[in-house]
């Protein structure tokens, strides 16, 4: 029993609570703040999100997070991608964004941008966006996904997450309001394969990532892989 408590109130041991201390608090952005202030319960589903697609994107060189909100949570990725550019049509989030990344030496970079007006210059090894095509309507949807992957390079890894259509009647006012374009596994493996040669569906459960019956399913994860270019 002393060998133990001699081994965490050590010198070693007191060193690096220090180093802890000397880097102060993490701040956490204003996105991340809503969820852990409304639905602290919500906030490792998110973040099990994130560790998917930073399992599903090992080896990439970079990534394009598309509606990348404050940033906060990009920092997952960020452990198996060396670089990640992080695009959101809000300003004031990629202004926390950028900063939050400066102060914690990230190599990550964020900039305004409205996807379904056009391709980015540079191409990517990844792409992914959580929680965005459901906000995107209809007529727009295949300008969206199709200027992601033509901002990528052929053999590009692309992830889509979003709600699944048949938890609908589970969700808040708030989330109703603005899912303007949910869909089923059917409609967003549609959707992805118009711009992807090939196109794996998940399903998900809080934090359980799983391949049973989709319509059971709360959120949906497309993994597409193959870009097809324009003719």
């Amino acid at each position: 029993m002393n060998e133990t408590i001699a081994r965490t109130t050590g010198p070693e041991f007191q060193d690096q609570l220090d180093s802890f201390a000397a880097l102060g608090p993490l701040e956490l952005g204003p996105s991340a703040s809503s969820v852990w202030r409304t639905d602290p319960r919500r906030f490792p589903i998110v973040l099990s999100r994130y560790k998917f697609v930073s399992k599903m994107l090992v080896g990439r060189a970079s990534a394009l997070e598309v509606g990348c909100g404050d940033g906060f949570f990009t920092r997952i990725v960020g452990q198996t991608v060396p670089f990640i550019h992080g695009v959101d049509y809000d300003p004031s989030f990629i202004s926390w964004a950028a900063k939050h990344a400066q102060r914690e030496g990230l190599n990550e970079r964020f900039s305004v941008c409205d996807m379904t007006a056009g391709p980015l210059e540079d191409t990517y090894e990844g792409a992914y966006s959580l929680d965005v095509i459901e906000h995107v309507s209809v007529n727009a949807e295949d300008r969206f996904i199709g200027n992601i992957a033509q901002s990528m390079v052929g053999d590009g890894t692309c992830i889509v997450g979003t709600p699944n259509i048949t938890a609908e009647a589970h969700a808040s006012k708030w989330s109703k309001a603005g899912h303007i374009n949910l869909k089923s596994a059917e409609t967003l493996r549609d959707l992805m394969e118009r711009h992807f040669r090939t196109v794996f569906i998940f399903s998900m459960n809080d934090e359980v990532v799983h391949t049973g019956f989709s319509p059971m399913a709360h959120y949906l994860l497309a993994v597409a892989v193959g870009v097809r270019r324009p003719e």
